[in-house]
C-alpha cells in the first residue's frame, strides 16, 4: 500500500541540521518509530510530500530548506515583554525566568505558544517566539516500517485534536518532523 492521504504511516528517521553529515538532533527507532495520519495536516507539508506515494519498507533521504520546514526567523517573533505578566499570586517564579527556558504562552486570541527567555531584565523578559528549528535546514534519512489505512478512532482523534488547538499541532506531536 503507497502512502497517501488518511493512511496511517510509521517510519523511523534521522533527523540532521544542515545536511547529511551535520548534527543529529532527533532519531527514532522500531521500536519507537513517528506515527501518523498522512494528509491530517500534522506533519510538515514538505516532509509529507517527499514521502507522498511510498511503501513499506522505502528508504528515504532528503532535505528541507529552512522556507520549506519552519520558515526563516522572523525577527518580529523576538518580542520584550513587561516581566509582571509572568506575576503568580503577586510574585515572579525566578527559577521559570531562566535563559534558555521554553515557556508555554498564550497569545491574545488564546493560541499556545511556547517562548524561548533569551534575557531576563529587572523589568522585562526577551522571548523568541520562532519555532526552535526556525532558520535551519533540515536533513531526513529513514525507512517507512507500514502503511495502512487509518482507523475511523484514527482520523477522528487527528480531528478532534486539529479543531480544538486550530494549527493541527499538540503538545504530543514532535518538534521537528512535523508540527508546524
Amino acid at each position: 500500500m503507497e502512502i497517501g492521504r488518511n493512511k496511517f504511516v510509521s517510519l523511523t528517521y534521522q533527523l540532521r541540521l544542515d545536511g547529511a553529515q551535520g548534527e543529529m538532533i532527533e532519531e527514532t527507532s522500531a521500536d519507537s518509530p513517528l506515527e501518523f495520519v498522512f494528509g491530517a495536516g500534522r506533519m510538515l507539508e514538505m516532509f509529507e510530500e517527499k514521502l507522498d506515494g511510498m511503501k513499506a519498507g522505502d528508504k528515504f533521504d532528503f532535505e528541507l530548506k529552512a522556507k520549506d520546514a519552519y520558515g526563516e526567523v522572523n525577527e518580529d517573533a523576538i518580542v520584550d515583554l513587561p516581566k509582571n505578566i509572568f506575576e503568580v499570586n503577586g510574585s515572579v517564579d525566578e527559577e521559570m525566568l531562566t535563559v534558555g527556558n521554553s515557556v508555554p504562552m498564550q497569545d491574545a486570541n488564546g493560541n499556545r505558544l511556547n517562548g524561548i527567555i533569551l534575557e531576563v531584565s529587572d523589568d522585562a523578559v526577551k522571548m523568541d517566539f520562532n519555532h526552535p528549528l526556525a532558520g535551519d535546514n533540515l536533513h531526513f534519512s529513514g525507512a517507512i516500517l507500514s502503511v495502512r489505512e487509518a482507523t475511523e478512532d484514527e482520523l477522528v482523534a487527528v480531528t478532534s485534536s486539529c479543531s480544538s488547538h486550530g494549527d493541527g499541532c499538540d503538545s504530543g506531536c514532535g518538534d521537528s518532523c512535523g508540527c508546524h
